[in-house]
Order: structure tokens, then C-alpha cells, then sequence
């Protein structure tokens, strides 16, 4: 694999990556670096919480489904939240990712974020990596990376984005969208 970074980029969980905490994932890269390791947030696994009885402040801001997500294993009563910041916005409370995807400080006072974003997710954990270790995760096949897209942490549908992602790549990833879950049912 190239050196360089990953960050804003997408894994996809190929479908030899069958442990279910990673199964049929999708994960934007928040931070990558060869010296310093790999933090992202999963963005298909969405739980059952409200927004509202998580952290009720940025609740009138919430993307529908208006729940918290699972956005890892690593400390799962860690709440970060992504946001779509609106073309011109003051980056007040926020920090691009991958503009207009940004990273959001739930602290900050929400009408302020109102005025500048026009979608949010709130992500319960992380996913993270020492380094090196995404790095040989993904020369094993565990992974695809891709571009991402600045919808896809906010799609309606979120437990759709596994296939919305592989069947925007073309051939041949785009035939993976339709793997079935136990490959040795293909």
C-alpha cells in the first residue's frame, strides 16, 4: 500500500472482514497517519437512543433518523458528531474533515451550529487503530478504501450506505454490493 494518508477517505468492509463488529461496514477515516495510527467513525450502525435523551442540546439539529450511532468499539460513552457544514458557513464550533463534512463540538451552543450546518449525526466510540494496523487489515482484503462523498455520513437510509458506496465504484466492486451476507451461500 502507498504511504501517505487516509484521512476522509472511506473503508468499506470487504466481505472476507466477517467479525460482526466490523461486518458490512463503513467507516470514515477522521485521522491517519503512519506514525500515529487510524480514528474513525462507522456511519451504518445506527442504535436506538434518541439524539434527545443523549445529548438533548443538538437534538432539533439531528439527521433522521434522529438516533445515536455506534461510531466503534473505543470508548463507546464517547459522543463526537459530524456535521454538513452550509456553503459560506463560519467555522464556528466545527473543524472540516472533508469540506462540507466536518467534525462538531457538541458543547458548543447550538444555535450557533443551527446557523451554520445543515445536517448531524451523533456517534457514540470510535473505531481506531495502532499503527501499522489498518495498514496490514487492509493489504489482507479486509478493506476497500474509496473516496468519500459528502452525503454519505447523512444518507436517509443509513444501513444502506455498505451497497450505496461498492455500487457507486464500478466494476468490479460495484458486483460486491450484491454478495450475499455468508459468502459461501454465493
Amino acid at each position: 500500500m502507498a504511504q501517505g494518508t487516509l484521512t476522509s477517505r472511506l473503508l468499506v468492509a470487504t466481505p472476507l472482514l466477517v467479525e460482526p463488529t466490523f461486518n458490512r461496514t463503513v467507516i470514515l477515516l477522521l485521522e491517519h497517519g503512519n506514525d500515529s495510527g487510524a480514528l474513525g467513525l462507522v456511519l451504518n450502525r445506527p442504535e436506538s437512543a434518541p439524539v434527545m435523551d443523549v445529548v438533548p442540546s443538538v437534538a432539533d439539529l439531528a439527521t433522521d433518523p434522529g438516533v445515536l450511532f455506534s461510531g466503534g468499539p473505543v470508548s463507546p460513552s464517547t459522543a463526537l458528531a459530524l456535521g454538513l457544514a452550509r456553503p459560506g458557513a463560519d467555522p464556528e464550533g466545527w473543524i472540516p474533515v472533508l469540506p462540507p463534512i466536518v467534525t462538531v463540538d457538541l458543547d458548543h451552543d447550538p444555535a450557533l451550529l443551527s446557523a451554520s450546518l445543515r445536517a448531524l449525526r451523533v456517534f457514540a466510540g470510535y473505531a481506531g487503530w495502532a499503527p501499522g494496523q489498518l495498514e496490514a487489515e487492509i493489504a489482507e482484503g479486509a478493506w476497500y478504501v474509496v473516496d468519500a462523498l459528502p452525503d454519505d455520513p447523512f444518507l436517509a437510509d443509513p444501513e444502506t450506505l455498505w451497497r450505496v458506496v461498492l455500487r457507486r465504484q464500478g466494476w468490479p466492486l460495484a458486483a460486491v454490493a450484491v454478495c450475499p451476507r455468508d459468502p459461501t451461500m454465493n
